[in-house]
């Protein structure tokens, strides 16, 4: 039998028990049940090339992807209008090296589509621009309405510092579209999945954008929990015993969620398995990705805290820094 915990004047003492019940009926209500969102079809794929070696990793994603859902794989340059600025500074407008480079960037663009429409047997169209790079790519986006967004995790150009750092972040925040980082080079459809769930509003449309990237893979749903305030609860001279009961119905809690919330997608029992780990979300995310032989990481750029509505999230951030795998992060939420 716990015993009161002192925390304050006698009008606000409470037991560990009401605590924990009190913290766990918030999660319940606040993440309550709204149904899982209807697959989308890929009709349409936007990857973004700068014509480097690391970048032609995500075009050829991208044309397997196009391959495997029938969707058409729009393939997109920008010349940086910053690089041309300064080049019509230096020699002038419409000066001949001008045009040639934009001739040769023209002719590299279509010469790749043309091998993977031939290699992967995709349909492929070439789409060439000038200007601001994050705001072509959000152009193109919406004239095309495209349902994913590509990109390589490194490039020998603009996007060498595309997906990390502040721009990538920027353009997180500004897109509500799925955005595929491509890390590896491709050798096969995606086979199995970790999909991370919190049960935020974030979390269906997570799982729905992996059924649908990856709809072969085998999905690993994870869901990361930790005890509510157990440092606070050994200072205050709860027993180890105490807190590892308490530990225990944490993980069954997080476990009997993970099968309502798979039961309710539609998924059958031989097309996913649970992950229920103790700890920070975004260390254990990279680390089980890599204890289930993941090749792909599906997440919701935020998370449970309001706080990260203003941000992108930090779990988001760490993997998207630390990751090895590649990474789809799914930028919409339910309502």
């Amino acid at each position: 039998m716990l015993t009161a915990m002192h925390w304050g004047p006698p009008a606000r003492r409470f037991t560990f028990e009401r605590v924990f019940v009190h913290v766990r009926d918030r999660l319940w209500q606040a993440t309550a049940r709204t149904g899982i969102p209807a697959m989308i079809h890929l009709a349409s794929i936007l990857a973004a090339t700068d014509l480097s070696a690391p970048s032609r990793l995500a075009a050829d994603r991208a044309a397997r992807l196009a391959h495997e859902t029938g969707a058409t794989l729009h393939l997109l340059h920008v010349l940086p209008g910053g690089a041309l600025q300064e080049l019509r500074q230096w020699l002038g407008a419409g000066h001949a090296a001008e045009n040639q480079l934009q001739e040769d960037a023209r002719r590299e663009l279509h010469e790749l589509a043309a091998r993977l429409q031939t290699m992967r047997h995709a349909a492929v169209s070439p789409e060439a621009a000038s200007g601001p790079v994050l705001d072509e790519i959000g152009r193109h986006a919406e004239r095309l309405d495209a349902q994913l967004l590509v990109l390589g995790a490194r490039g020998a150009g603009y996007l060498r510092r595309l997906m990390v750092g502040t721009t990538a972040e920027r353009l997180l925040r500004r897109t509500t579209r799925p955005v595929l980082v491509v890390r590896q080079t491709p050798h096969e459809p995606y086979r199995q999945a970790l999909v991370a769930l919190d049960f935020s509003p974030w979390s269906a449309p997570s799982l729905s954008a992996a059924r649908h990237v990856a709809p072969h893979a085998h999905l690993v749903l994870m869901s990361a929990f930790q005890i509510p305030f157990e440092d606070k609860l050994r200072f205050a001279g709860v027993d180890d015993r105490t807190i590892g009961e308490y530990r225990q119905q944490a993980r069954l809690d997080a476990a009997a969620r993970l099968d309502a919330f798979a039961q309710d997608s539609g998924l059958k029992p031989g097309q996913w398995t649970p992950c229920v780990v103790e700890g920070e979300a975004s260390l254990r995310i990279v680390e089980q990705a890599q204890e289930h032989e993941c090749d792909l990481v599906v997440l919701g750029k935020h998370g449970q805290s309001a706080a990260e509505d203003l941000l992108l999230g930090s779990v988001t951030k760490h993997v998207l820094a630390e990751g090895s795998t590649d990474l789809l992060v799914s930028g919409t939420r339910q309502p």
